[in-house]
């Protein structure tokens, strides 16, 4: 008896799929018992593989671990405490794994298949899972996912974890009050939504807030914000929204400040353009490695939208006003660095 089988046994009763995930896994305790030889522990397996995240459920539902790195069916890495080690769970097969993908990543209302073999798709706990299939991952199906805290971490909460000094905490509040616009830079895993997110918790009630990610990972603890989300093409190729069409949609929609998950492309000129005509106190965060290198970043994809290098540099000069670098030091994310620019 293997878990394969007992999910054949599953999809033939088509009532369970009626049910609510609490009186599915009872009627699963029932499936089980029928099977000669299974054995009682299956349930737990089999409502993990129909409704929670398979062999991860476990690491999923820790609140310690800040990463997920699936690499193929046989092996697992989790991330706490900044340590990343080998987790003691395995997928069964590629099979396994992939029915979890395509599972998760339909519920995120995306396509992820040989034919479109990359994607990322926010979990309903609110995780950020990036996914590369074969052919583009030759060895087997990889899943990186991102785990953010249950509750938005507040600039206090930053500051008791000692991401920051109490002089950084002090600068940061005063320039988001001051509505000084802000650019958040620092590597991949530095801790730069984490940032953002206890950043907008400053922000006053009375201010509107629109966020533009392509990604949803933002969840500001409190406020008056909407959420813009990209989409990219369908099979078709028709269909895109891109980060550069939601910024300009987002300067209709009345604005107080302006946030951009992460700058990647076109959308830099529209939203430097935005932020020095009228929308002071926004937020944005690039991956760079220093501060002058981040500013630096900011003009070189404002040219990719036909601009003018040396009115890149102006724009770019004219509207940030604070540049915060962050870092991972011996698996703590803490703040290099505010440079007011």
């Amino acid at each position: 008896m293997n878990l394969k089988t007992l999910m054949e046994r599953v999809w033939e009763s088509d009532e369970l799929a009626d049910l609510d995930p609490a009186a599915r896994r009872l009627a699963l305790r029932d499936v089980v018992t029928s099977e000669p030889g299974a054995d009682i522990t299956w349930v737990g397996r089999l409502a993990d593989a129909i409704d929670g995240f398979g062999p991860l459920t476990d690491l999923m539902l820790d609140d310690g671990v800040t990463d997920i790195l699936v690499n193929g069916p046989h092996e697992v890495w989790a991330e706490r405490g900044g340590e990343l080690k080998r987790a003691k769970v395995r997928f069964e097969d590629d099979e396994e794994l992939f029915s979890l993908i395509e599972r998760l990543a339909g519920d995120g209302g995306i396509q992820v298949d040989p034919s479109r073999p990359v994607g990322d798709v926010r979990l309903p706990d609110g995780s950020r899972m990036h996914v590369v299939l074969p052919p583009v991952a030759p060895l087997g199906p990889l899943v990186s996912i991102r785990r953010f805290p249950r509750a938005p971490l507040g600039l206090d909460d930053l500051l008791n974890a000692e991401m920051m000094s109490a002089d950084e905490h002090e600068l940061l509040t005063k320039l988001v009050s001051s509505r000084s616009t802000i650019l958040i830079s620092g590597k991949t895993g530095s801790g730069k939504t984490t940032l953002l997110n206890a950043l907008l918790g400053l922000v006053p009630m009375s201010e509107r807030v629109v966020l533009v990610e392509e990604t949803p990972e933002l969840r500001p603890a409190s406020g008056h914000h909407v959420s813009l989300v990209a989409r990219p093409a369908n099979p078709e190729g028709l269909g895109e929204v891109t980060l550069a069409d939601l910024v300009r949609n987002a300067l209709r929609m009345r604005p107080d400040r302006i946030v951009v998950g992460e700058v990647r492309g076109a959308e830099a000129s529209v939203a430097l353009h935005a932020m020095a005509t009228g929308h002071a106190g926004s937020l944005l965060t690039l991956h760079a490695g220093t501060p002058s290198e981040a500013l630096e970043r900011l003009a070189l994809l404002a040219t990719s939208d036909h601009l003018a290098e040396a009115s890149a540099r102006r724009w770019v000069t004219r509207s940030i006003d604070a540049v915060v670098q962050l870092e991972r030091c011996h698996g703590r994310r803490v703040v290099a660095e505010v440079v007011q620019v």
